[in-house]
């Protein structure tokens, strides 16, 4: 198992266990939850979130096998979160635990593609406001769904 603070971590979250818990999940400001999408979904709400011009997206993490994205949010987000085709993981302040994801081979099979960041936390401020997340969530599905209609 990797914590979410490694370079190897993966976007498909797992409770931690209740004894021999990690350190809590942290993000650049302290503990967080993990908001995970999937992939396509996820990386228009990225380019969204940047072109808005304020640093409003935070840390986000990707899987080895490129299926999903995790955004971490404020602690306490997953109370609330209610957003289809997505999953909010809350900490509870215990820790996060991320299954080891075997490593993928590159297309053309010469090297291991593991977890880790899309955005790393140094990189990218605080974490992502759930409210401003949830509208570019939407916004990128509407612009999927309008894309794939057009085929």
């Amino acid at each position: 198992m990797s914590e979410i603070g490694s370079q190897s971590a993966a976007a498909r979250p797992a409770p931690a266990p209740e004894t021999g818990a990690a350190p809590p999940a942290t993000g650049p400001a302290g503990p967080c939850d993990l908001v995970t999408v999937p992939v396509r979904q996820g990386l228009e709400a990225v380019d969204i979130l940047r072109r808005g011009g304020a640093p409003v997206v935070g840390p986000v993490l990707h899987d080895g096998a490129c299926d999903t994205l995790g955004f971490l949010v404020p602690p306490g987000t997953a109370a609330a979160w209610d957003m289809p085709g997505s999953a909010c993981t809350q900490t509870s302040g215990r820790g996060l635990r991320l299954p080891e994801l075997p490593e993928l081979p590159e297309p053309a099979g010469d090297a291991p593609r593991p977890a880790g960041w899309l955005l790393p936390p140094g990189d990218s401020g605080t974490v992502t406001d759930p409210a401003v997340l949830r509208e570019a969530l939407g916004q990128a599905a509407r612009m999927i769904e309008a894309a794939d209609g057009c085929r």
